[in-house]
């Protein structure tokens, strides 16, 4: 079945790594319209308890830098000056949690999925609703006191930091994502980001991406999807 293209404005044009950082990340990007969004998602929950457990069977009693899977979006911290052993990468902190056998907060069927991505890939994913961003998307490090209200974290400051930012300023992180931008059940239109290294292989971003779409399709039913890959080797 081909895949029907969102209208607008293609994902290259609204979505931009700042020039001094185009060797330092790659991001797979997604973009769906048409998805539908569920408060209670017992499907996107009993295969997030799958992988957890394949996780702890495979990761249980290492510790994080024992674990190959976590280094890339560890690197890319470091990459972008962070301490990911201070400030952890999301998809780390999924995972952490995972190994402690402690179950991850359910918030809805998309936000969801978009944790179930992240313990599968092990890498950093931000997701935001389209219709709340303004303009084109830029992926650069924050100055000054950039920063905004975050999901349950109080004020997250940018500076010097990696970050999403639109017309209005920054949105969200490899860390966690605002609450200008969040995700309801009233979301129509999303842009899932997949953060990695500049030394990530593009392909296997790709694939990523191309497994997002199929979980998206597989919880979310959108009318139409499009994907593509900034960045990498």
């Amino acid at each position: 079945m081909s895949e029907e293209v969102p209208s607008g404005p293609s994902i290259q044009e609204l979505v931009e790594i700042e020039a001094s950082l185009r060797r330092v990340l790659c991001l797979g990007i997604v973009r769906a319209e048409g998805v539908a969004v569920r408060l209670d998602a017992p499907d996107v929950w009993a295969e997030i308890d799958r992988v957890g457990s394949a996780l702890r069977a495979h990761y249980g009693g290492k510790t994080p830098g024992e674990m190959p899977g976590l280094q890339p979006a560890r690197e890319l911290y470091r990459r972008t000056g962070e301490d990911p052993t201070k400030l952890r990468p999301s998809s780390e902190a999924l995972l952490r949690r995972i190994l402690r056998g402690e179950a991850l907060y359910r918030i809805n069927s998309l936000v969801d999925l978009c944790n179930l991505c992240a313990l599968e890939f092990l890498l950093p994913i931000g997701l935001y609703d389209m219709d709340r961003i303004s303009g084109p998307v830029m992926a650069r490090l924050g100055i000054d006191d950039e920063g905004y209200e975050s999901l349950g974290k109080g004020t997250y400051t940018v500076a010097g930091r990696l970050a999403l930012f639109d017309m209005h300023g920054p949105f969200g992180s490899p860390t966690n994502d605002s609450k200008r931008t969040a995700i309801t059940e009233d979301t129509r239109h999303c842009l899932m980001v997949i953060f990695g290294p500049g030394s990530y292989p593009a392909i296997r971003m790709d694939g990523h991406a191309h497994a997002a779409i199929v979980r998206l399709r597989e919880f979310a039913q959108p009318a139409r999807v499009e994907k593509v890959v900034l960045g990498g080797r």
